[in-house]
């Protein structure tokens, strides 16, 4: 059919066509018409191939390419003007992201926080270190707050504490003490919190009347408080954030005695797959500080969990680690603890006035934990996800504690004798100087 149709000059289209009891072809030699109005017994749902001139083909695809380049054209300068865009859409994100960081802290005017001390007086301070002064306020709205007022030699600088006042903001746990607002005019430097009316941890359990307020219930709510608290730290939130002062007197109490972890001028924040770090700046409290981290400046998750071990069993026993005296011997707290604990006498580490108050498994399950945790070395404690696990199942089987680190006091090691105490001085029998300027 084809050869037909280019033999004929005259054919200006043809078809094929099924027709009843065979097969046909179609062909126009005139101008073209609808065929469905000559046709309509037809079904026609065929192909029909038009004969074009050369001349419209050429300007056809001539069109075409045209088309095509234009195209292209208008991609390619939607391109170039979309990259940039895209570059500064992503850095005014990261702008505003920045600001909103920083604006998670509102700043307060110096002026504000004066009238709020009673301009700094002597009569509302409420706390004192090597940072500077702690004070009581009051805003104008009736919101008491406390004020930590940076000292000049506190040996922080501006962007130290630009940087310490937005990680606390970023930090949102009901065991961590809330940051309301912060100050920087001129040399002052100050961080506003909520205030915490029942003081700090230490002001209870280290005085022989008032800890008689702190039943054995409560001291265990504490104790399950902070450690919730520093799971947070090193696993919950954004941060993997390390303390690295934790002590009693950093633990504040609120008005129901719920704790709220404090002081974070020391943290550290570890990044990426990085487990330990060191210092050669050694910064912390004696009898809270682990081995590694006293004696190398070595610290890491597990320098808290030893941290978090001595307070559990300062919580328990109502003593200090630090200073810790018996009549018998010259072991500190950890390891009264430890030698009561392999005789079959843990029990005679809980503070006296407990008496009536204690449940003997759970005052047990927490000194063997606080004995876990005060281990010589960092691989033996267990992380705080375990910590809190291990306090909160009461029929979980619990690891036997090994040595704790530090368990001696002022160099004395048991076994020796009287004169060779001096001499006598170990790993586990170091007094550590504090090289702690805040």
């Amino acid at each position: 059919m084809r050869g037909r149709v280019l033999q004929n000059c005259s054919c200006r289209a043809y078809a094929n066509s099924d027709v009843s009891g065979g097969r046909g072809c179609l062909m126009w030699f005139r101008d073209l018409i609808d065929i469905r109005e000559c046709s309509p017994e037809f079904n026609w749902g065929q192909d029909i191939i038009l004969r074009v001139p050369a001349s419209e083909l050429v300007q056809y695809k001539k069109k075409r390419i045209k088309i095509i380049v234009v195209v292209s054209a208008i991609t390619g300068i939607f391109i170039m003007v979309l990259g940039p865009c895209t570059v500064w859409m992503k850095t005014k994100n990261r702008g505003l992201e920045s600001r909103e960081e920083e604006e998670e802290v509102p700043l307060i005017d110096s002026s504000t926080i004066s009238v709020a001390t009673n301009n700094f007086s002597q009569a509302n301070m409420i706390g004192k270190g090597g940072f500077g002064h702690v004070y009581k306020g009051i805003l104008s709205t009736g919101q008491e707050i406390a004020v930590k007022r940076l000292s000049n030699n506190s040996g922080q600088g501006v962007e130290e504490f630009k940087s310490e006042v937005v990680l606390i903001g970023k930090l949102q746990h009901r065991n961590l003490v809330g940051l309301l607002g912060s100050c920087i005019q001129g040399d002052e430097r100050m961080l506003i919190y909520e205030y915490m009316p029942n003081k700090s941890l230490d002001y209870f359990i280290f005085d022989d009347k008032r800890s008689k307020f702190l039943s054995w219930r409560k001291r265990f709510d504490i104790i399950i408080g902070i450690a919730k608290g520093i799971l947070y730290l090193h696993q919950d939130s954004k941060l993997q954030i390390i303390h690295r002062d934790l002590k009693a007197s950093n633990i504040l109490l609120d008005h129901d005695l719920n704790p709220k972890i404090s002081d974070f001028g020391l943290v550290r924040i570890f990044r990426g797959d990085v487990k330990e770090a060191n210092t050669k700046r050694i910064a912390g409290t004696h009898g809270y500080m682990s081995p590694e981290y006293a004696t190398d400046g070595n610290f890491s998750l597990k320098s808290d969990v030893f941290s978090f071990g001595v307070l559990l069993l300062e919580i328990v026993s109502g003593k200090q680690n630090r200073g810790f005296r018996h009549p018998k011997h010259d072991l500190n707290l950890l390891g009264n603890a430890w030698v009561l604990w392999n005789n079959g006498r843990a029990l005679e580490v809980k503070d006296v006035c407990l008496e009536d108050s204690f449940i003997e498994s759970q005052v047990l399950r927490c000194i063997q934990v606080g004995l876990l945790c005060v281990q010589m070395f960092p691989e033996d404690r267990p992380e705080m996800s375990s910590v809190v696990f291990m306090l909160a199942n009461e029929g979980l089987l619990l690891p036997q504690p090994k040595q704790p680190g530090f368990f001696t006091e002022r160099g004395f090691i048991p076994g020796t004798t009287s004169s060779s105490k001096e001499k006598s001085l170990t790993r586990n029998a170091m007094s550590i100087t504090i090289q702690n300027g805040r």
